[in-house]
């Protein structure tokens, strides 16, 4: 593993487990078995891994999204295809999207601003599937595909509060559970 990947991943976990404002660059350093040299020849700050933790997390779940909707499956599929994806992937990399989830206001202004723009191109893609479904009769119409969107990136951004990897509930059935309420609140 690279330093910086290194770093990325000790501040994941220690901002996922302690909270960013709790967790001192010293304590990055160490846990990456580095040193504060180190980290700022690669990130200029503990803002910047912050970022960087988002960043990467947002790029591949871009990446993604981006490849599923461009696909020639029935639009029900697709929908479902990412659905299921934006809840497996977050899952699988569950420390980063807790920190992406809790930790936005921590980041300078002009960060937040960029992410929030890279986050809404990602929602738009995914309200794009929504009101593809609706232009050809498959999803309701009389359901706001903005609607549709929020709610259910507002249920997807409240795992890191309840859910448990470990716990009853494998990643690959949540993800079918929240696909399928998604689908079927559109259905015709």
């Amino acid at each position: 593993m690279t330093v910086p990947e290194r770093l990325i991943d000790a501040a994941t976990r220690l901002f996922a487990d302690k909270g960013y404002e709790r967790v001192a660059v010293q304590e990055i350093v160490e846990r990456a078995g580095v040193t504060k040299g180190a980290m700022y020849h690669y990130f200029g700050s503990k803002d910047d891994l912050l970022h960087e933790i988002y960043g990467r997390l947002l790029r591949m779940q871009t990446e993604r999204l981006e490849k599923i909707a461009s696909g020639d499956a029935p639009i029900a599929d697709r929908l479902r295809e990412a659905a299921i994806d934006v809840i497996i992937t977050s899952v699988d990399n569950f420390d980063a999207a807790k920190v992406f989830f809790r930790s936005i206001d921590h980041l300078s202004a002009e960060k937040q601003k960029e992410v929030r723009a890279e986050r809404r191109r990602y929602h738009e893609k995914f309200r794009g599937l929504v009101e593809e479904g609706q232009r050809e009769g498959t999803f309701r119409a009389d359901v706001p595909a903005d609607l549709a969107t929020h709610y259910f990136f507002g249920s997807l951004h409240h795992l890191g509060t309840w859910y448990r990897p470990d716990g009853e509930i494998p990643a690959g059935r949540l993800a079918e559970h929240y696909a399928d309420l998604l689908i079927h609140s559109l259905s015709v």
